[in-house]
């Protein structure tokens, strides 16, 4: 006995349930964000605790081999505390790229349900890599700009300057200078970890087996 065909959903109802699957990821890409400010906050004001703070011992310590060890002590349970927060932007901003590639391919479907609806949308209606910056920029290319000006940047650097300052107070008896080489080093080497951590992730991120409703070559 043949199967009954079912009848086709309504364009009404097709529209309504894309439309609460969009509110569902506006929710949680807003709430994923208030927590990984707030996480930020804190981070930096624990950090700048921590500056008031040796500033004032090392009035009454002065440079000494005691202030050294707890600036050395101090810095690194920041910088623990730091980096961890720094895993938990990396991570946010990779499922932020999924919310807006999930929030994408709902505009195609709105599209398809009405095309006329096109012309009105200013971010992008495809899940390819090229779509989804278009959605994050409203349409100029992405550049460096808004790499340098990323909340992953802005917490990598601050911690950057963390590892300097530690390294410099731990190879302070070799003198200025070559204590200020050598935290140089380990500073660059730290942000170019980082570096390569978020190149791994971008590449994750633009993997072609996300893409299923890719941009016409027409449009490209």
């Amino acid at each position: 006995m043949a199967q009954p065909v079912p009848e086709p959903v309504p364009p009404a109802v097709r529209a309504q349930i894309l439309a609460t699957e969009h509110w569902g990821l506006l929710a949680v890409r807003s709430q994923t964000w208030n927590e990984v400010m707030g996480r930020i906050s804190a981070q930096l004001t624990f950090a700048s605790a921590s500056l008031v703070f040796l500033a004032l011992a090392v009035q009454g310590l002065g440079y000494s081999q005691t202030f050294r060890t707890l600036a050395i002590s101090l810095g690194l349970v920041v910088l623990v505390t730091g980096t961890l927060t720094s895993f938990r932007v990396a991570n946010a901003s990779q499922e932020d790229y999924f919310f807006v590639l999930g929030m994408n391919r709902l505009r195609a479907a709105y599209v398809e349900i009405d095309p006329t609806l096109a012309p009105y949308f200013i971010t992008g209606l495809h899940d390819d890599p090229r779509a989804v910056q278009h959605t994050y920029t409203m349409g100029p290319t992405r550049d460096v700009n808004h790499v340098l000006a990323s909340t992953a940047m802005f917490v990598v650097v601050v911690n950057t300057i963390v590892v300097g300052g530690i390294v410099a107070f731990a190879a302070w008896p070799l003198g200025a200078w070559a204590a200020s080489g050598i935290a140089v080093v380990a500073a660059v080497a730290h942000l170019g970890a980082w570096f390569v951590h978020g190149r791994r992730t971008f590449a994750v991120n633009t993997d072609a087996r996300w893409v299923r409703f890719p941009t016409p070559a027409s449009r490209a």
